[in-house]
């Protein structure tokens, strides 16, 4: 039978969840490099032992670590980012000088074809890439360094290159997201990058359809359909049929488009999962009941998700790392809380269990599905 392996990113360490196929008993390991906040932690699709974790500490830095027997032991990697040509100084968002901080890294993703390859977005936003497990990074520059950049602005949580989409068909092509510049695509592995916008509405810009500022929050694929894309926003959830070309708003009957999370189920590539929270003030669910909202015709038409989640005076928020679905048959649902709670739906969200409670705030999950 088939294992389960969540990874959880907390404010205070990184967490371990395993299961067998039945998603039923948990077993939880942790915390690993406990007190530090520990935005991301991911495994390789290629070597599934091998999982690279982000740690934090804002007195101490920024930390990359790697195990390779499936978080039993760490060891810390090289940690050198190299960014290209980087003089120190660079133009802010509103065209003065700014020398360019490198404060943590929010997102990794390992290669979908080779152990040793891995991307990380980084805060001030930028992408680099290792090929040798992480020891050592280079930065792909022709992000950063967009003619846009210089009107790229800093969402409340900074300015984080969050989101990293690799296209399955290994046609080079990468889709990441920043808050607050937008979303942009690479159709040549990274040397080049263009903003893809078009048809985002945002009332807070003062141009409300300019080419970037957009505050996206996260982005999600389905690797059977890679050129469609789905967008959770500021506000508005959206879709992309032709690789964010064009974007729709599919937010629908939600009761609220604002939110942080989206994602795709393994099977069904038009089947799509969000949390609405009630505004960008109140992060917390409306009316105090933490509902997740499923679509099964790729957004518009969406029905709540409630039996095991807590309906009553439930104050907490998902952040935008915080869902994953495994590949079982059945395909399993998770997503995490800054009220330190992980919820799993093993019938593709019907009904919902804890199986993690009281800890840290959740900043991250991922699932690997194991042989």
């Amino acid at each position: 039978m088939s294992k389960v392996r969540v990874l959880a990113g907390t404010r205070k360490g990184a967490f371990v969840l395993e299961s067998d196929g039945k998603r039923t008993h948990w077993h939880v390991s942790g915390p690993f490099f406990g007190g530090w906040e520990v935005y991301h932690v991911k495994g390789s699709p290629v070597h599934p032992n091998r999982l690279y974790a982000s740690q934090s500490s804002s007195w101490f830095g920024q930390v990359l670590q790697r195990s390779d027997d499936g978080g039993k032991t760490w060891e810390a990697m090289g940690n050198k980012f190299a960014y290209a040509g980087d003089t120190g100084t660079h133009q802010w968002y509103d065209g003065t000088p700014h020398p360019w901080e490198f404060k943590r890294v929010w997102h990794l993703e390992p290669s979908l074809t080779d152990a040793d390859t891995v991307y990380a977005g980084v805060e001030d936003a930028a992408l680099f890439k290792s090929v040798d497990g992480g020891k050592e990074w280079n930065e792909l520059p022709a992000l950063r360094t967009h003619s846009t950049g210089a009107k790229w602005a800093p969402g409340a949580g900074g300015l984080c290159l969050h989101t990293i989409l690799l296209d399955p068909r290994a046609n080079g092509r990468i889709y990441t997201a920043i808050s607050a510049a937008g979303a942009f695509r690479s159709d040549d592995e990274g040397v080049s990058w263009h903003p893809i916008t078009k048809g985002l509405h945002s009332n807070y810009m003062p141009d409300p359809t300019a080419e970037v500022g957009h505050c996206v929050h996260k982005l999600a694929m389905h690797p059977s359909n890679p050129d469609v894309l789905f967008m959770q926003k500021h506000w508005d959830v959206l879709r992309s049929d032709n690789g964010g070309e064009l974007w729709t708003e599919v937010s629908g009957n939600l009761p609220s488009d604002f939110g942080f999370v989206i994602d795709v189920h393994a099977h069904e590539p038009e089947t799509i999962y969000v949390v609405p929270i009630k505004s960008d003030s109140e992060h917390y669910p409306p009316d105090g009941a933490l509902r997740v909202y499923r679509s099964r015709s790729g957004g518009n038409e969406w029905e709540a998700l409630t039996a095991g989640l807590p309906q009553k005076h439930c104050y907490v928020n998902v952040l935008r790392d915080a869902m994953a679905v495994d590949t079982l048959h059945d395909c399993g649902i998770y997503f995490g809380t800054t009220g330190g709670q992980i919820f799993c739906s093993p019938d593709g969200g019907d009904r919902w269990q804890a199986i993690a409670e009281h800890l840290p705030a959740v900043v991250s999950v991922e699932v690997q599905t194991l042989p």
